[in-house]
């Protein structure tokens, strides 16, 4: 990895952040600058795995469209260029559900009362949260892109995430314009000031 990119590399998972304008690393070195801060699928809590990977879908039922395990859920963090902190996972999961243009108002209600009421501590939605994670799955819906749960993203890894981006599809300039309505919603909230 060059010097540059290792810029990157933040010591706490708060921290981190490969923003939306970095088009030159390729997926690999952008989840091996998170490597030593990501979560292990056993560290994620029981009703968050219940809720958010596909692994525990019953067969013939989707409770949550856009379901995805870890990895793919690193993946699309890069694409889309958000951190780990509570607006930036509320967005990646919003615009993941939302890009799959099958998400109902019903999944949406369900979705954020479980992230408010039933996940544990960090991983808990605030009300601003529940608000960003509504905007991502109007965002995901209105995008172009191929839904970002349906990506196998293992061809990608050596590929620039700015190139990934283009092949899949992802409108940058839609992101960075509600990435601008964002920051000035949360003025004051470090997730929402660095994503530009």
């Amino acid at each position: 990895m060059d010097t540059e990119n290792t810029l990157y590399k933040a010591e706490k998972w708060h921290d981190w952040i490969v923003p939306l304008h970095e088009t030159s690393m390729t997926l690999r070195q952008i989840l091996d600058s998170a490597a030593h801060l990501q979560a292990a699928q056993t560290d994620i809590p029981l009703i968050i795995q219940l809720v958010e990977n596909p692994r525990f879908d019953i067969p013939g039922i989707d409770l949550f469209s856009g379901a995805v395990d870890l990895h793919t859920h690193d993946c699309i963090h890069a694409v889309l260029g958000r951190g780990m902190l509570p607006k930036d996972e509320a967005f990646v999961i919003g615009f993941t559900m939302g890009s799959t243009n099958r998400m109902t108002t019903t999944e949406e209600k369900l979705y954020a009362l479980a992230a408010k009421y039933l996940y544990p501590g960090p991983y808990r939605f605030s009300e601003e949260d529940i608000h960003v994670f509504k905007d991502a799955v109007k965002l995901g819906f209105i995008s172009d892109c191929i839904p970002l749960s349906s990506i196998d993203f293992a061809p990608f890894m050596n590929m620039p995430v700015g190139t990934i981006r283009e092949t899949i599809g992802l409108e940058t300039e839609l992101l960075r314009a509600y990435y601008r309505i964002e920051q000035k919603r949360y003025p004051n909230d470090k997730a929402s000031m660095r994503i530009i």
